[in-house]
């Protein structure tokens, strides 16, 4: 409280300066009617060598600096943008784990710094700098992903994101979708691919501006047979957005998203079934359903050259459903049982408002910042039998007396944040900050609990009510430096503390694979990083650091034995506290700069590598102290090569990642495949494109060398057990840009 006291304090001070330097700036407008002074921006662009970038310290109303950030541009690079190539399009950022096992890009799992990468969970995740997971407090797995064709740039923001954007460990992902152009009343784009496996995307965008309304709209169309039988995607996604600029100093704007796919799901393999087959196919029956809106209302209004409020308010309205057997994957789908139904329905909106004061300190722009959030969530899960086809027929068989559970999970978060960047020296800031969270989770519903014996006889069946509450509150606190060398190359370091709050399959799923610990506990931690940045003359662009991630009472999985069945299954649990400790590098060189100044071709390399040492510590168990922390590979290699000639550009790709641990017991393999190792695997990929007026033309082959390789094994959807990477594979698009 002292520390919000002294923040409030020093806004005030910031106030009254920015107040008084406007009456000196008067006083010498009524002295010399001659001079006006005027304020004069200074905008950092991007450099376009190397498609990528880090953030500005100021950008709109939010401050990165003294952090970890990245910026990557999606039209500076060679990828397979139709299929969101997770692989190709993150290439350039260190320690991020991705899971591959969607070739279509439907979904997309990424996790950095020794998080698991499950449908992005980890990260605070954004478009255009709202929320699009299913819960941002209680289930924050992102089932949408914006399609890369429609992205200007992806905003990255490492561990300290917390502070500003929200309790996670992993930190901020925003997708920024391109503007409409103020200099036309109508531009157009139509993308269309094709690709191996029956893959189909069409892509098409109009937007412009007409007078003071500026309007952006695309619909995208995707399908996909798969490599696999039964894996077959029908995806289609809409945007519409719609700004109205009053004046250069204030606009509103309005934007809608939906999405709607349904995909097969073949299921998972046994280690002897991969090993054997990789496209060997054991569930006939299982699908998945997403149906997803989401809308926002903004406004930016400049009180002041040096004073701006942000405001930003978002819903979503949205629903998924998991349909079949999540039984063990050993054992054959008996087509005579009836079928496992998962439905989830999301309903929740928030609110953020930020309020950026620029003042005078020591004769060097400092910023002020302040803002508010407001979230209420609130998601609807029911689990019960469904009919025993093998049609994508999502009812229940007895919707009032569902056999598994029925819940309503309501949620809800107020917090303040405060950030100041301190420009001590015109080289040297520094910025602290605090948050002040309110969180309050709660279940209201009931489980059935049935028992059988070995030879499938009912012992007990008995409905459970199950009603719980959990409100916290606490603070969070950081601070980050910046100090700049030279012109070229910055010092940063960064401290945060992180909190995450367990989520609704924390607090009750009915799966045979694996139980929930009743007694789960929030995760508490801080993530401390540092290091040196900067572009050399256009030629190198490079950014190395260390991290330490204190994660305590951390929630993964072990090995138990059910005491009903004797299965061998997953508990999930608060383990104990864990160590991440890591090195991240990015470093990227125009060779063809480096000998010649300006030239029409283009020879760059780059090197992304991150060592990571994640280890669970402080266990009441003794077992599984200094284990390794699952997902987390300690090695992960990734680098590239681009030659480029006027419009056209060709891209190799290699990619290494290390072995990894499903699991905190370090498990080698068992027979059900929902736990052990992930053995090494290296990936290649090569990718091209050509323009020529108003048409472009890209292709590229992933998987060059034909590498059979998994990077994940599921506990229940899409799976349970290894999920198959996919195989080589080609794409050619083609572009009419108007």
């Amino acid at each position: 409280m002292r520390l919000l006291l002294l923040y409030i304090f020093l806004f005030i001070n910031c106030f009254v300066f920015s107040q008084n330097d406007s009456l000196k700036t008067d006083s010498i407008k009524k002295k010399n009617k001659d001079i006006e002074l005027k304020e004069v921006e200074i905008v950092v662009e991007k450099d376009n060598t190397f498609g990528i970038s880090r953030l500005n310290n100021v950008e709109g109303t939010t401050i990165y600096a003294g952090k970890k950030t990245e910026a990557i541009y999606l039209q500076d690079l060679n990828a397979n943008l139709a299929a969101n190539n997770s692989r190709q399009i993150f290439s350039k950022i260190a320690g991020i784990n991705i899971f591959e096992n969607d070739g279509s890009g439907a979904t997309v799992g990424i996790g950095g710094r020794g998080l698991n990468p499950n449908r992005i969970s980890n990260f605070n995740t954004r478009q255009n700098g709202y929320d699009i997971s299913a819960d941002a407090l209680g289930y924050p797995e992102s089932y949408y992903t914006p399609p890369t064709e429609a992205i200007e740039r992806i905003e990255i923001l490492r561990g300290a994101a917390g502070l500003q954007f929200g309790t996670q460990f992993g930190g901020m992902i925003n997708y920024k979708f391109t503007e409409a152009p103020t200099n036309k009343k109508i531009a157009a784009k139509f993308r269309q691919t094709g690709g191996s496996f029956g893959f189909v995307n069409s892509f098409n965008q109009l937007s412009g501006t007409v007078k003071k309304f500026s309007y952006n709209t695309f619909y995208q169309y995707k399908q996909y047979s798969g490599w696999r039988e039964r894996s077959q995607l029908h995806s289609h996604t809409a945007f519409a957005s719609l700004k109205y600029q009053f004046n250069d100093r204030f606009f509103i704007k309005g934007e809608y998203t939906f999405l709607s796919y349904l995909a097969q799901q073949p299921g998972g393999l046994t280690d002897k079934q991969f090993e054997k087959d990789p496209t060997l196919v054991n569930r006939y029956r299982n699908w998945f359903k997403v149906n997803w809106n989401l809308f926002s209302v903004s406004a930016d209004y400049k009180v002041s050259d040096k004073g701006r409020f942000n405001f930003l308010f978002f819903g979503l309205n949205a629903g998924r459903d998991a349909l079949g057997n999540l039984g063990r994957i050993d054992r054959i789908d008996d087509t005579a049982t009836y079928r496992n139904l998962l439905s989830d329905s999301y309903n929740n909106y928030g609110g953020e408002l930020r309020f950026l004061q620029r003042y005078i300190l020591f004769n060097n722009n400092s910023h002020f910042l302040i803002g508010a959030r407001i979230y209420k969530g609130n998601t609807n899960r029911k689990q019960g039998d469904a009919n025993k086809t093998d049609k994508p027929h999502f009812k229940f068989l007895n919707p009032d007396d569902l056999e598994n559970s029925s819940y309503i999970f309501p949620s809800s978060n107020y917090a303040l944040f405060i950030e100041n960047i301190f420009q001590l020296t015109r080289k040297w800031s520094v910025t602290p900050g605090v948050r002040l969270e309110n969180i309050v989770t709660s279940s209201d519903g009931y489980y059935r609990l049935l028992n059988k014996d070995l030879a499938g006889n009912v012992l007990l069946d008995m409905k459970i009510a199950d009603n719980r509450s959990n409100n916290r509150s606490f603070m969070l606190a950081g601070i980050g430096t910046q100090l700049k060398l030279n012109k070229s190359v910055e010092l940063y370091a960064n401290f945060s503390q992180n909190y995450r709050s367990i989520n609704f399959n924390d607090m009750r799923v009915l799966n045979p694979n694996f139980q929930v610990d009743p007694n789960l506990k929030d995760e508490t931690g801080f993530t401390a990083d540092g290091g040196f940045r900067g572009v050399v003359k256009n030629i190198l662009y490079f950014d190395v650091s260390g991290f330490f991630l204190n994660y305590q009472n951390r929630i993964g999985s072990v090995l138990r034995v059910d005491s009903t069945t004797y299965n061998i299954i997953r508990f999930r649990t608060n383990i104990s506290d864990s160590k991440n400790t890591g090195i991240e590098a990015f470093g990227e060189i125009d060779w063809i700069k480096l000998i010649k100044k300006t030239s029409k071709h283009k020879l760059s390399t780059f090197v992304n590598m991150s060592y990571i040492n994640a280890i669970y510590v402080s266990s009441q168990q003794s077992a599984y102290n200094n284990k390794k922390v699952e997902y987390v590979p300690d090695v992960i290699f990734r680098t590239g090569v681009t030659y480029a000639y006027k419009k056209f550009s060709l891209t190799y790709q290699y990619s290494y990642t290390a072995q990894q641990f499903s699991d905190a017991d370090n498990s080698l393999s068992t027979s059900s495949a929902i736990y052990g190792i992930i053995p090494a695997y290296s990936i290649m990929d090569i990718s091209a494109n050509y323009s020529w007026r108003f048409l472009g033309f890209s292709a590229g082959v992933n998987n060059v060398a034909n590498s059979s390789y998994f990077t994940r094994r599921a506990e229940g959807y899409p799976g349970p057990g290894i999920l198959p990477a996919d195989p080589i594979n080609a794409y050619f698009t083609i572009q009419v840009k108007l």
